[in-house]
């Protein structure tokens, strides 16, 4: 197989271009958001009152029971039969917030469980609310132990992200489709591509050992 080497050059800048203005981005605002949700939905699961914890149950059911493109498809082609039309953009941050909710939210329930009782019963004693606890005691301790599973769900999404290219948001492997297109060289470009999203998860592999040293070090402390 002959390797076109200049289209390889030339192609790598759009594809890195289609990362740091398309992949990125769309992951951050989707991670962040799906992290509130996860926060609420988890909170709503540890609830007492069984219908609060039951709609927390079955939202986490159906993220975690259906496959991602699908609740990409509904919100993009399904909710416009319903009157709702939403642009590209919009329509992948939704549904990938709402697949990151499902999924860090059992992680973040774990976390608040993982807490020792005695720390909620500490609280107590010196006079703090039930709200209070759980947001200077317990989610700061909750947040060192779910790093290290959130980081995954996140990098997990920075590849899922492609899925957006379906509904034509100009992310990085859009981009290459759109190259590939173009030139017809199918196999090089899509390598190219996987190339670039192994670099980027690299790199936030190592951010991630940064991090989970430094928590590390600070719970030594």
């Amino acid at each position: 197989m002959h390797i076109d080497w200049h289209l390889v050059s030339t192609s790598l800048w759009p594809l890195v271009r289609g990362a740091l203005i398309g992949t990125i981005p769309l992951a951050l605002a989707s991670f962040a958001i799906g992290l509130v949700i996860a926060l609420v939905v988890a909170l709503m699961r540890l609830s007492r009152r069984s219908l609060v914890s039951a709609v927390a149950r079955a939202y986490i059911s159906v993220i975690r029971g259906t496959p991602q493109l699908v609740q990409l498809f509904v919100i993009f082609y399904g909710l416009p039969s319903v009157g709702v039309t939403l642009s590209p953009w919009p329509s992948a941050i939704i549904a990938f917030s709402l697949n990151v909710g499902g999924y860090a939210a059992e992680v973040i329930r774990a976390s608040i469980l993982s807490v020792p009782k005695g720390q909620w019963e500490a609280a107590h004693t010196i006079g703090m609310s039930h709200r209070q606890a759980l947001r200077r005691i317990i989610l700061p301790q909750a947040a060192r132990v779910s790093v290290p599973p959130l980081s995954n769900t996140f990098i997990s999404l920075v590849k899922d992200t492609s899925l957006a290219s379906l509904i034509l948001v100009p992310e990085l492997f859009r981009r290459g489709q759109e190259i590939a297109a173009y030139s017809q060289a199918f196999l090089p470009v899509y390598i190219e591509a996987a190339v670039v999203y192994w670099v980027v998860c690299l790199f936030l592999s190592a951010a991630q050992s940064r991090v989970e040293k430094r928590l590390d070090r600070y719970v030594a402390h």
